[in-house]
């Protein structure tokens, strides 16, 4: 699962938590949908705010992502821990050393029975430093993003590409 630093305001001040359950759920418009615990301190702002920013943090920022992930904003400060910029929204800080940041308004937030809510957010603006792109396009080569394992809890980062898709496929024989 994608590693990602998701960012609200909560009581005007910033604040960040690690997820991993998160994705792209539809074209146009687009719209990402991302598991959470509503008792999280972030939560807390997406509802109030109703936005949010998912920052894809690089493998060089391992450590700090994993310790947003581990420390509640009840009782740790993590307004200081990165370079915060905004966009359209005002309300959703965005986090400047990620390679991809994107800004997103809360469109549904649906109890799921379980642990999580189910957030689903319409992206207003994504952002993307130019290191990090290949003409004009996002390069996950470049970012060095990284994924999320469940059942050992480790961290992988991501490798060559293996394929083209919509494309493979085509070659594939059924019998």
């Amino acid at each position: 699962m994608p590693v990602t630093l998701v960012g609200a305001d909560v009581a005007g001040k910033p604040n960040f938590m690690t997820i991993a359950f998160i994705g792209v759920v539809n074209m146009n418009p687009a719209m990402v949908a991302m598991g959470a615990n509503p008792s999280h301190f972030t939560t807390r702002g997406i509802v109030e705010n109703r936005t949010f920013s998912i920052n894809l943090p690089s493998k060089k920022m391992l450590e700090v992502t994993d310790y947003v992930g581990l420390f509640s904003g009840k009782t740790h400060d993590k307004s200081q821990l990165f370079t915060i910029f905004r966009g359209e929204t005002k309300t959703a800080p965005m986090i400047e050393e990620c390679p991809v940041n994107l800004e997103c308004r809360l469109v549904e937030k649906l109890s799921l029975g379980g642990t999580d809510d189910l957030f689903i957010g319409e992206i207003v603006q994504t952002y993307c430093a130019e290191e990090f792109m290949t003409n004009g396009k996002p390069d996950v080569e470049k970012m060095g993003s990284f994924v999320f394992t469940m059942d050992d809890n480790r961290y992988f980062s991501l490798g060559k590409p293996i394929g083209k898709a919509w494309s493979d496929g085509k070659n594939f024989k059924s019998k």
